[in-house]
């Protein structure tokens, strides 16, 4: 089975548009967990204008399942990563004004950068994943950064998907197979929901995890947490 891991940023943004503790970001991961999430995704950004550094702290004292946090390597995220110790860190390219993310790493460009953070994170025995687009050079170069993972940024795949599945698909399976011969573990992540998620999965191989939020949080509104992770979690059983 592919790994769910629930990114919780949409429920700190709820939270921070009103002030107070309502809903508590510290809860719904522990919630997430409880309800058979296999991980707990954040994303803190400079601004802290949805999960602030202080949840990361928060959150790191009560989690039992997986903890991957997201982010651009600045200084003040790499004492915060240093600090915590997660059980993963995924590296983006984000610049500090972006919405969300839209891209993924040049490794050709930044190849020297990333070897010395990706570096830095293994001292502190800290699995690596690197937000990728489906260049074939970027991947391969993925793997001289030392990286244990790439996460493939699927946005083009959902956004392609309702028209033509097919054609959606094939640069990612053919990304997941360059990057496994390279030796690089695949993860994926951005838009993925209800609709398009179940054919990823299937189509893609060797994928070991998927990371949602923004579509999760939305459905359960709806649906409610429990039940909405449990239907995500449907959708990533590979059929033998």
């Amino acid at each position: 089975m592919t790994k769910l891991s629930v990114n919780i940023n949409k429920i700190a943004t709820l939270r921070n548009s009103r002030g107070g503790n309502i809903p508590d970001v510290v809860k719904a991961a522990v919630d997430v967990q409880e309800f058979g999430a296999h991980g707990v995704t954040v994303h803190p950004r400079p601004d802290e204008r949805h999960i602030r550094y202080q949840d990361v702290y928060d959150i790191q004292r009560v989690i039992k399942t997986e903890f991957n946090i997201e982010g651009y390597p600045s200084p003040k995220f790499m004492d915060l990563v240093k600090a915590v110790r997660p059980h993963q860190v995924t590296l983006v390219p984000d610049p500090p004004e972006a919405i969300t993310s839209s891209a993924g790493w040049d490794t050709i460009t930044h190849l020297s950068f990333l070897q010395d953070i990706i570096g830095e994170l293994k001292e502190c025995g800290i699995r690596t994943s690197i937000f990728i687009d489906t260049n074939e050079d970027f991947i391969v170069n993925a793997a001289k950064t030392n990286t244990d993972r790439v996460e493939l940024y699927t946005e083009p795949y959902a956004s392609e998907y309702p028209e033509d599945p097919e054609k959606a698909i094939a640069p990612f399976v053919e990304a997941a197979k360059i990057a496994n011969n390279a030796g690089l573990r695949i993860n994926a992540g951005h838009d993925l929901n209800l609709e398009n998620l179940k054919f990823f999965n299937e189509k893609i191989p060797f994928l070991k995890e998927v990371s949602i939020g923004h579509a999760l949080i939305s459905d359960a509104l709806y649906l409610g947490l429990e039940r909405t992770i449990n239907l995500y979690k449907e959708l990533l059983i590979k059929e033998k």
